[in-house]
């Protein structure tokens, strides 16, 4: 299992960033959330086999048709971070 937490920079509010993100990681059997944050980058914390984890940061670098992705930053976090019920939510912008 892995986890991380991503910061997605770029035109990515606005473009149905997050509602992708979601239904993609579901889609995937991950945990996690994402949310917008004010600054205008999307982040998001992805917790599940390490292959499907991979799979969703390769995607989350083009994300939807009307995003325009500049950079993903990645960082380890921890599976507590992550909810514990394995469903992956959509958090207020922060």
């Amino acid at each position: 299992m892995k986890t991380v937490h991503a910061r997605i920079e770029g035109l990515v509010q606005g473009v149905w960033y997050r509602g992708w993100t979601r239904k993609t990681a579901m889609e995937l059997g991950l945990a996690g959330w994402v949310r917008n944050r004010t600054d205008g980058s999307v982040e998001a914390l992805f917790h599940g086999p390490e292959a499907a984890v991979e799979n969703m940061v390769a995607l989350c670098r083009s994300g939807p048709p009307a995003a325009r992705v500049a950079a993903v930053h990645l960082r380890p976090a921890t599976a507590e971070e992550a909810p514990q019920d394995g469903s992956f939510e959509q958090l207020g912008t922060v």
